[in-house]
Formats: structure tokens, C-alpha cells, sequence
């Protein structure tokens, strides 16, 4: 599972002029399965996503959660994360998994983290969005939780 994780202080998806999903301040993150994932993968990856400290305490330092703020979270479907650019100059993107193992584990990360957190919004997967964000820092975060033994 691929993930780029961006601190926000709103965003929104939009698809064809309607939003589909939105919040205030949060985690907007974008979410590529590759083939062989699993679910223990996606859940490795919900763990990471509510324990990971990158919003500031009193003092200024990054180390609160979006559980310990009080934040939203945006997951956005991206198979564009899993390009492959080192054959030319356009992108391959055979390293993403096929649509319905990609749309499974997509679905399963977002039933995860509302099971997890009250506030959980999402783009519409396989859907030509628009992703409208405020990047707060800015603060981007790349995460991959690999197969065993990958």
C-alpha cells in the first residue's frame, strides 16, 4: 500500500462541480493499492494514519495525532502513485492494482478508519476529481506498508 499523507487546513473533492467530500483541519491522503496487498497492509496503514504525529503541541514541535486534535480525514483513491517513470517519459502504471483489488482495499482503509474516527470524508474512486487543499507547514508524507517479505 502507497500512501502521500498532506497536513491540511481544509480540503475538498469535487467531481463533475459537486463536493463530494470535505474537511477542516486534517489529513488529506491519497491512497494506491499495488498488486498483492492486503487487507493487514490497509490496516498497517489505517494504524499509521491515526497514530502519526505531525500536528504541533504547545510548544511547536509535531507531536499529536489527528486523533489527539480532533481532526478530519480525507482519503482520496490515487493509482497514480504507483508510476513508474523510469521507462520514458510517460508513465507507466502497471505497478497499481487492477481496479476491483484496488477499489476492495481503498474501501476497507476508509470502513477501517470510520470504525477508528468520527471524521472521515472521501473522494469517489475511479472518478475524475478535483482535490482542492490548503497544505498546512506545508507537511507531506510519503508511506508504504510492503508485503512480508517484499
Amino acid at each position: 500500500m502507497l500512501a502521500l499523507v498532506q497536513r491540511v487546513a481544509d480540503a475538498r473533492v469535487e467531481v463533475a462541480g459537486e463536493v463530494v467530500g470535505a474537511i477542516g483541519r486534517g489529513l488529506l491522503v491519497f491512497v494506491c493499492a499495488e498488486p498483492g496487498d492486503t487487507e493487514a497492509q490497509a490496516e498497517q496503514l489505517v494504524a499509521k494514519l491515526l497514530k502519526l504525529r505531525i500536528f504541533s503541541d504547545e510548544e511547536g514541535k509535531m507531536n499529536r495525532s489527528v486523533q489527539d486534535v480532533g481532526g478530519g480525514l480525507l482519503v482520496v483513491s490515487q493509482f497514480t502513485l504507483a508510476a513508474d517513470t523510469s521507462g520514458g517519459n510517460r508513465p507507466s502504471f502497471a505497478g497499481a492494482a487492477p481496479p476491483q483489488q484496488g477499489r476492495q482495499l481503498y474501501e476497507h482503509v476508509v470502513s477501517c478508519l470510520r470504525a477508528a474516527h468520527p471524521r472521515v470524508a472521501t473522494g469517489r474512486f475511479g472518478a475524475h476529481m478535483q482535490v482542492h487543499l490548503v497544505n498546512d507547514g506545508p507537511v507531506t508524507i510519503p508511506l508504504r506498508f510492503a508485503a512480508e517479505g517484499a
